[in-house]
């Protein structure tokens, strides 16, 4: 109906999908976690590609994608991150769904249903729609933190039937653009700087944590990621007075397995942090799938800083590296580029075959 209010109709839900932006900021003192997307870098691509502020609130996908209907006049989206299968099912016609390209945008119209499948390169994508969701932010925000059903859409993560709000009735006509080179990607060694309790651990310790390959357990979540691999040696105990916890940093509790906490990480803890994973290293990780292996090299304070500043650049770059995206253009262009237009051709000697 015309009279009703612009949204997204979830069919499918996927296996873990959440309105997340770049988190919560200054909030920790009340004890509430920054939450926010795991991978900053395909959020801000998903939100270019249709227009947005890179850091306007928009759908992360874990593993497998939804199902989402659109009930408004048009919308347009887009989705970065993990490859996945993008499919578009037109509303009556009965026409088998079309494939769409990842990191381009589209513009959908009413009744049309768009389904996402499972991810591969990366266990979680993005999907941003011009002009975002209208939902209502809490303290600044509109990240959604499960674990306290706090923000996003009604705190918790979508289910089947779910109305998502558009902040926008209908998407403005301009080009589909792409962005062709974007690559998301785990770092080969994900880069730590050492502390704030590297003195909590023995030199052997420090030396297993460098030296080990550890594989990304699968009880990891936007909490943590916990690891599996060789322990590391505490030198006087593993309890501390408990204190702030920074994104990214490695906690090493009794049984010696360091957890590296993300996202949704609590705002203090009582075990001894061995190192710090540095920011622009985090998008990376939180790309790992249970079962992917990773190691750890040890960064100083001035490389940290330069590598964050071009992962800002990167990020304030991206709009610049956006391009036409050539078919993309309207639905009846990819319908047409289906079809066989062709009835008949002419062979070399005037013959119609």
């Amino acid at each position: 109906m015309t009279g009703e209010p612009p949204m997204l109709r979830v069919l499918a839900p996927g296996a873990m999908t959440t309105l997340q932006d770049v988190g919560r900021r200054g909030s920790q003192r009340l004890g509430i976690p920054v939450s926010g997307a795991l991978d900053p870098l395909a959020l801000a691509a998903a939100n270019v590609l249709v227009g947005n502020a890179p850091d306007t609130a928009a759908l992360e996908i874990a593993y497998l994608g939804p199902t989402l209907r659109v009930e408004a006049t048009s919308v347009r989206v887009a989705v970065a991150g993990g490859s996945a299968i993008i499919e578009v099912i037109d509303a009556e016609d009965g026409a088998p769904p079309r494939r769409v390209p990842p990191l381009t945008s589209m513009r959908l119209v009413r009744g049309q249903t768009l389904r996402i499948g499972g991810l591969s390169g990366s266990v979680v994508g993005y999907l941003a729609v011009a002009g975002g969701f209208a939902v209502e932010p809490f303290l600044g925000s509109r990240s959604t933190l499960v674990r306290g059903g706090l923000g996003g859409f009604a705190g918790r993560a979508l289910r089947a039937g779910d109305g998502l709000p558009l902040a926008a009735a209908a998407a403005p006509a301009r080009d589909e653009m792409t962005l062709p080179d974007l690559v998301f990607a785990a770092p080969e060694r994900v880069r730590v700087v050492l502390g704030p309790q590297e003195d909590h651990f023995t030199g052997e310790g420090v030396a297993t944590f460098l030296a080990s390959a550890y594989t990304v357990s699968p009880s990891t979540d936007r909490m943590g990621m916990r690891l599996d691999g060789p322990t590391i040696t505490h030198r006087d105990g593993f309890n501390i007075v408990s204190d702030g916890i920074a994104p990214g940093a490695v906690q090493v509790p009794g049984n010696g397995v360091p957890i590296v906490l993300l996202a949704d990480r609590q705002t203090t803890g009582g075990y001894p942090k061995i190192a710090t994973v540095i920011s622009a290293d985090l998008p990376g990780l939180g790309r790992l799938a249970p079962g992917a292996t990773l190691r750890f090299q040890a960064v100083d304070i001035d490389t940290a800083v330069a590598a964050r500043r071009a992962f800002v650049a990167e990020i304030d770059g991206l709009a610049a590296r956006l391009v036409p995206a050539r078919g993309a253009g309207t639905a009846v262009a990819a319908r047409l580029y289906e079809s066989n237009l062709v009835g008949g051709f002419v062979d070399m000697h005037g013959d119609v075959a």
